[in-house]
């Protein structure tokens, strides 16, 4: 099946200096052809915001040992559906005022603006997160809010997402925004395929934890994971902390402890999210009723479903499925 994004066109930002993984990152997702996924993808492109002004056609070197060769440059950033900005290589100085204005003029135009990781120091310094609340590495939390007081930061999360900005935090949580691109373009089926083909979880929430202290427990079978796969399957049912507790052979308080050291949240919380993702596949998937999904995805009642997928979604449940089917509506006959 054809399936034409109304985001489809994606521009990265190189400034000299920037870190290579979060360049890296968005360029393995959004620009290699992979099977499985929805047809045409995106369109990637790199654009050169070099020194003094150079931009397309000028090589910037990322670090002394890698280069970014392109012909690319601030007209076709503007241009695009969406602009990524990744890690700035100096968070106490200032971004080239080129980016500045291209970032401007592309959120003008109705972009969608993405910082990865310190990537918020260059959108904060454009002004569009005055006002709002925002995600950066937590290590760079006492210097942003000291350097932009006017946007309220929030140095716990992975991704704040408002729409049209959406800013990350450090490292992996890249590959997070990624996928919540990805879900949020093509949907759920599309996210969780290339999130298998990256060996990636499928779906963290953006407000997880960014910091955990223990991200991998001292002895294998001490392991979480096979307690979250049974309980993703159990989704309908009613799971309390007891249930997960009994079934981990350990005591509740035990569970909570252990629970928050590998996932950095609540077993109810981590419980919510899951079922909110699956609400999101059936909504995407079928046509099967709203009160039909809340069971399914142990929410209970149609009023359950709507107040919680709302206040994690932003949207009521039907609200989601119109513009889910809007956008495929927009699709070319199959191929």
């Amino acid at each position: 099946m054809r399936y034409i994004s109304a985001m489809r066109s994606i521009a990265l930002a190189v400034t000299p200096g920037m870190p290579i993984f979060d360049l890296a990152v968005p360029c393995h997702v959004f620009g290699s052809d992979r099977p499985g996924l929805p047809d045409p993808w995106y369109e990637l492109r790199v654009c050169a915001i070099g020194p003094g002004g150079e931009g397309a056609g000028a090589p910037v070197a990322a670090r002394s040992w890698f280069a970014a060769h392109t012909p690319h440059g601030t007209e076709e950033l503007i241009a695009a559906d969406t602009v990524i900005v990744p890690a700035s290589a100096d968070v106490r100085g200032d971004p080239p005022q080129e980016l500045i204005d291209a970032l401007r003029e592309a959120h003008r135009r109705g972009a969608r603006i993405v910082s990865l990781c310190s990537g918020a120091f260059t959108l904060a310094a454009t002004g569009l997160l005055d006002g709002r609340t925002a995600a950066t590495h937590w290590m760079y939390a006492a210097l942003f809010a000291e350097r932009y007081p006017a946007v309220r930061l929030d140095p716990s999360v992975l991704y704040v997402d408002h729409g049209d900005v959406l800013t990350g935090a450090g490292s992996t949580a890249c590959i997070d925004v990624c996928l919540h691109l990805v879900r949020e373009d093509y949907g759920t089926e599309a996210a969780n395929t290339l999130a298998r083909q990256l060996v990636a979880p499928a779906h963290r929430p953006g407000g997880q934890a960014q910091y955990i202290e223990a991200p991998l427990p001292e002895r294998t079978d001490d392991s979480l994971a096979p307690l979250l796969h049974w309980a993703a399957e159990r989704l309908h049912e009613p799971l309390t902390v007891a249930d997960l507790a009994r079934r981990a052979h350990t005591s509740p308080r035990t569970l909570v402890r252990r629970f928050h050291a590998a996932t950095g949240t609540t077993p109810l919380r981590w419980l919510q999210g899951q079922r909110i993702a699956r609400a999101r596949e059936l909504l995407e998937g079928g046509d099967l009723p709203v009160d039909r999904i809340a069971e399914l995805c142990g929410l209970g009642t149609a009023a359950n479903l709507r107040r919680h997928f709302t206040r994690a979604v932003g949207v009521p449940p039907h609200d989601y499925r119109r513009a889910f089917r809007a956008r495929e509506s927009r699709t070319p006959s199959a191929v």
